[in-house]
């Protein structure tokens, strides 16, 4: 499990910064990559919660 947090933490760092990118100066580009992000991170923080419930039982 510590593997996936590690990842997830990495996954947001990458999103925060392309979402600022495409804010800040406008990026385009860095807007599709935050997208693409986005989803990664939501498909890892379903699978923690998986995990987290499986780990809790």
């Amino acid at each position: 499990m510590k593997k996936l947090v590690e990842k997830i933490a990495a996954e947001f760092a990458d999103y925060a910064k392309n979402a600022e990118a495409q804010v800040v100066k406008g990026n385009k580009a860095a807007g599709a990559r935050a997208r693409k992000a986005a989803l990664a991170l939501m498909k890892d923080l379903k699978e923690f919660r998986k995990v987290s419930v499986e780990a809790a039982k």
